[in-house]
């Protein structure tokens, strides 16, 4: 890099991402936008299209410069969640007011995305590999999008020596928290078969509400554990119960319900899975049980990850984050797989919100952390 470079702006670089309308699962018009930043700075874009129907089909973007040293990854997320009704302005059209910067994405995540293109633009292309690992479907289903991108990350050889995701998790203060792990979650759908008859003559009846009714109570008087370390306690909510009886006088012939289960690395998805289940035969023969789960839990233990993605945090604001396993689910729970990840991104106060908006000063600041992270985390090992 020479004294005549232009550094791209990294405000300049958020609102072409925020103009580009992409709902998950994100439109081809983003994708082209992050192409269009990242080939002049030296990287190779690998841009597809996987998938089938109801979750696909998926657009990805996997862009690697460099083939030797260190490989360093950025992994993220271009789709954003719908913006509803009721802002100040089109979601759409980036608009400064103030010192904040206004717009779907903001700062979950386009806004950290602009802010690592600005950074490895200061770094030399010689330093070692970089890759960015975006995905167009991390708030839909998460079926065609970052596995897929490791897939393909898988067939080309290439596995990253560390990877850094910019969720949003910074708190009060840009810098304050980072995420070295993240629960588990697992989705369950119970249905209890009845036989419908009129309510004076139950015994010609089969009324499933008393059996379900048995089993959500046993689940809820289940304690999982007291939390660990890092994870804070597992939990199981009931998050829907429907019978749709419209009438007073008839025994229903089904009643369903669902649960949501968050938990920590103490269990598995498919274990916690198998205990409803049991719970569900013994008070209901014949009843059906479906889950899915989105995602296990991980936790990259504190160490030299973290501690350096905690020191340039340091170095450039004065404190030191800390390290979290709080919230929902992410794409790190993928990527954790192949490499260790730790989150750090935006200030979270306003992701999913009306009138989403970032701080133009802390995309500003965390080019420049990014910058430093990426600097150090490509300095040969015996360094």
């Amino acid at each position: 890099m020479n004294a005549t470079t232009i550094l791209p702006d990294v405000v300049a670089l958020t609102k072409a991402l925020i103009a580009c309308e992409s709902v998950t699962p994100a439109a081809p018009a983003v994708f082209e936008a992050l192409e269009a930043m990242l080939v002049p700075l030296g990287f190779t874009v690998d841009r597809f299209v996987t998938g089938h129907s109801p979750d696909g089909p998926v657009e990805n973007l996997l862009a690697v410069r460099g083939t030797g040293g260190r490989h360093f990854a950025f992994g993220g997320h271009l789709d954003v969640v719908p913006p509803g009704p009721g802002w100040t302005g089109d979601p759409f059209v980036p608009t400064e007011r103030g010192d904040l910067l206004y717009g779907r994405g903001a700062v979950d995540m386009k806004g950290a995305i602009a802010a690592f293109v600005a950074a490895i633009a200061r770094i030399p292309a010689d330093a070692g590999t970089i890759s960015l690992i975006i995905t167009g479907d991390e708030e839909g289903p998460a079926i065609f999008g970052t596995v897929a991108l490791m897939e393909r990350m898988a067939a080309r050889g290439l596995k990253p020596d560390l990877c850094l995701i910019g969720e949003p998790t910074s708190v009060a203060r840009l810098g304050d928290m980072i995420k070295i792990g993240r629960r588990g979650s697992v989705n369950i759908w119970i249905d209890v078969p009845g036989k419908q008859g009129h309510v004076a003559y139950p015994h010609l009846a089969d009324n499933p509400i008393r059996r379900m009714t048995a089993i959500l109570s046993e689940i809820q008087a289940i304690d999982l554990d007291q939390g660990t370390d890092w994870f804070q306690p597992s939990n199981i909510e009931v998050t829907d119960v429907t019978v749709g009886n419209p009438a007073t006088n008839v025994i229903p012939a089904l009643a369903s319900a669902r649960l949501s289960i968050r938990f920590n690395d103490l269990h598995r998805g498919d274990a916690l899975a198998a205990r409803i289940t049991e719970i569900v035969d013994r008070h209901a023969p014949g009843a059906k049980v479906m889950a899915r789960v989105s995602g296990e839990a991980f936790l990259t233990p504190p160490g030299d990850f973290s501690t350096l993605i905690s020191a340039a945090i340091e170095r450039q604001t004065g404190y030191a984050p800390e390290l979290s396993t709080s919230g929902g689910t992410s794409d790190a729970r993928f990527l954790s797989k192949i490499c260790p990840v730790v989150e750090f991104g935006l200030v979270n106060a306003t992701m999913h919100k009306l009138d989403e908006a970032v701080a133009v000063q802390d995309l500003h600041l965390l080019t420049d952390i990014y910058a430093e992270i990426v600097t150090q985390a490509l300095q040969p090992a015996s360094a």
